[in-house]
């Protein structure tokens, strides 16, 4: 197992989702009813959502009745998600000051990743009340069916290293979580400490396929040439492999509850 992660040094990458924050909000998949639940057992009231982005998990929170507030370090995800009507502040986790503000929940929706394994935990740890919960998430996409055939072969063609490395084809180390969910115990402030998975499925166009790719920032910061052919190429051969990628979802939340 992983003891520690090590993409948030990657500004280049962590930084690159704002590039087309409009597309980001409108293509990225949602998270399942059943997670929303799992977060909001006990009835919090405020929520701090770290790496809020566009706002995309804040509005499923706000409509359950939370309080909440984003933080997000990308002035451009922050602006897509005020406009929406989601209280965002300018900041990371390891640098932002709440001042003397505590909450019931803190959220990560597809960010703890970006944020410093041992500095974050322990700042979290410091904005939550006692016996408030901790719920860092994130979607890992499977593509199946015949079309799966079809991804492989144009990645092996134009990009052989991300077809192997991708979270959009399900190539995440599960590990990952494992990792994280080590790094939330050894601060000693948090208890029951667990991993749990929810399921969903969607269905892309090609168009909408591409779409989404180009908001993973893997695809993003490739060589724009390369860029361009691996996602022409993907486009034609996911439309004579039917015009269709089925998707299924796996939705991993880590959690706890502060001492």
């Amino acid at each position: 197992m992983a003891e520690e992660w090590t993409l948030h040094s990657d500004r280049r990458r962590a930084g690159s989702f704002g590039d087309d924050a409009e597309t980001y909000d409108r293509v990225r998949p949602q998270y399942p009813p059943a997670l929303i639940d799992a977060l909001v057992v006990g009835q919090p009231r405020t929520v701090l959502d770290v790496g809020c982005g566009t706002g995309i998990a804040a509005r499923l929170l706000e409509a359950r009745g939370c309080d909440v507030l984003g933080l997000e370090p990308d002035p451009r995800m922050a602006a897509v998600a005020r406009r929406s009507g989601v209280r965002v502040d300018a900041g990371t986790i390891e640098e932002w000051d709440p001042g003397d503000r505590v909450f019931d929940l803190l959220t990560a929706g597809q960010a703890w990743h970006w944020v410093d394994p041992h500095r974050g935990p322990r700042r979290a740890a410091a904005v939550l009340r006692p016996g408030g919960r901790i719920g860092l998430f994130w979607n890992q996409a499977e593509p199946h069916g015949a079309v799966r055939a079809a991804l492989d072969a144009a990645y092996a063609r134009h990009a052989p290293e991300l077809g192997r490395q991708s979270v959009l084809l399900g190539q995440r180390d599960r590990s990952l979580y494992d990792a994280i969910a080590e790094s939330l115990r050894r601060t000693g402030q948090f208890d029951a400490v667990s991993i749990e998975m929810f399921g969903h499925d969607a269905d892309y166009t090609s168009a909408q396929w591409i779409e989404l790719a180009t908001t993973h920032s893997d695809h993003s910061t490739l060589p724009a040439a390369q860029r361009r052919a691996l996602l022409a190429d993907v486009r034609r051969s996911v439309d004579r492999a039917g015009g269709r990628v089925p998707v299924h979802y796996e939705a991993t939340l880590v959690t706890g509850l502060r001492r």
